[in-house]
């Protein structure tokens, strides 16, 4: 399975197959880059799909830096002593590995390599987007978890020191030049990891799709993209090696990247607040508080979810879409249970007492504003207090 390597754009340019990394180095020159600096976290730097990387660069014999200093959920000082590093190395050009926070350093690092002050001054909300005059240096993403789909999206998340949140820098010059998608450097993903980032690509998709802007072509990637994770991610869950599966999943979770450009909804504005206050996964995040929103948006949503339910196996026959809805909500939340998530925030650190102030930063974030059924903080507050 996925013996070829195959090349296509949308717009980035992806590569995609087993062993798909060795083509690295023509990557590098495709796109001009003589002296990369690789941006990782700690944990990956002494694993199998970082070596895979070393090894490819290695046998061109490419001059490279690496930073592998980012946090989980990444923080601005990752991206201070990352730029910092590339200034002095003379890099010219950036390549993130692992998941969605060393793409996302790696996005914020070209752009913080050529910028004084603050990441703060570049946040979207804050009209940061008019203050990134391009073009940086070129971007090789290569994921080796299948959630965030970072490597071709055109966002980079950050904890900022300033502003004490999580802050989005979005802008066409971070679409990452190559994505590097090779399913072999995802095998050794433990079953938790694979299950939190996979139902971070369904969030993605699901929440994409129920947005309410047009954009067709978003919502048929979206759909597409719920199809692969209902029918891989629980295989690729239960068992590392099924390369089918983590190739698919893969490919899910840059098409749940591709749609939300559409925006996204409530369960990311939820879930930002419970990565920056209690490190929890941003994935496990979503997960815990999808249903408690999908819940909340099933009158609104039912069409979507209708179709969502019949790809869990629903039959239409004489069920209504609110029928369906319903059903699909049950669906998730079995596939939630089956994936080994343990539902509920009071399980993983969450104090009932903090859901009010989380509430608060949940509706300063932008995600909820195009939620396909308006919610206010109170909204917010209860679908905490569900999710607990």
């Amino acid at each position: 399975m996925f013996e070829n390597i195959e090349n296509f754009s949308f717009p980035t340019r992806i590569v995609f197959g087993r062993g798909a990394v060795r083509q690295l180095p023509i990557c590098l020159d495709e796109i001009g880059v003589r002296r990369p600096m690789v941006v990782t976290d700690p944990g990956l730097r002494a694993a199998p799909p970082f070596k895979s990387v070393e090894a490819a660069l290695q046998a061109r014999g490419v001059q490279y830096e690496v930073f592998y200093g980012v946090h989980p959920n990444p923080v601005e000082e990752d991206v201070v002593q990352a730029s910092a590093i590339y200034r002095s190395a003379g890099c010219d050009g950036v390549i993130g590995v692992g998941g969605g926070s060393a793409i996302d350093v790696a996005k914020a690092t070209v752009i913080m390599a050529r910028h004084e002050g603050s990441l703060a001054d570049f946040e979207a909300q804050a009209g940061g987007m008019a203050r990134l005059t391009g073009p940086y240096d070129p971007i090789i993403a290569i994921p080796t978890t299948a959630g965030t789909g970072s490597e071709v999206g055109r966002s980079s998340v950050i904890t900022s020191h300033k502003l004490k949140r999580k802050i989005i820098i979005f802008s066409p010059w971070l679409m990452p030049k190559r994505a590097v998608l090779d399913p072999e450097l995802t095998v050794s993903l433990p079953p938790f990891l694979t299950a939190a980032t996979g139902m971070d690509a369904f969030t993605h998709c699901l929440e994409s799709l129920t947005c309410p802007v047009y954009h067709p072509l978003c919502d048929a990637i979206a759909i597409h993209g719920l199809e692969l994770v209902v029918r891989y991610l629980e295989r690729a869950t239960r068992d590392g090696g099924d390369i089918e599966a983590r190739g698919n999943m893969l490919v899910a979770a840059s098409m749940g990247a591709i749609a939300f450009q559409k925006d996204l909804g409530a369960t990311h504005s939820l879930a930002h607040p419970l990565s920056t206050e209690f490190g929890l996964h941003h994935g496990l995040a979503n997960a815990l508080c999808l249903p408690a929103v999908m819940k909340f948006n099933v009158d609104v949503a039912a069409p979507h979810y209708a179709r969502l339910a019949q790809m869990y196996g629903s039959s239409r026959s004489d069920k209504t879409d609110g029928h369906q809805a319903a059903e699909a909500v049950e669906k998730v939340e079995g596939m939630i249970d089956r994936l080994g998530i343990k539902r509920g925030l009071r399980n993983h650190g969450v104090p009932k007492e903090s859901l009010k102030g989380l509430a608060e930063s949940a509706f300063a974030d932008s995600c909820h504003k195009t939620n396909v059924r308006p919610c206010t903080q109170e909204d917010l507050l209860k679908l905490y207090e569900e999710s607990w």
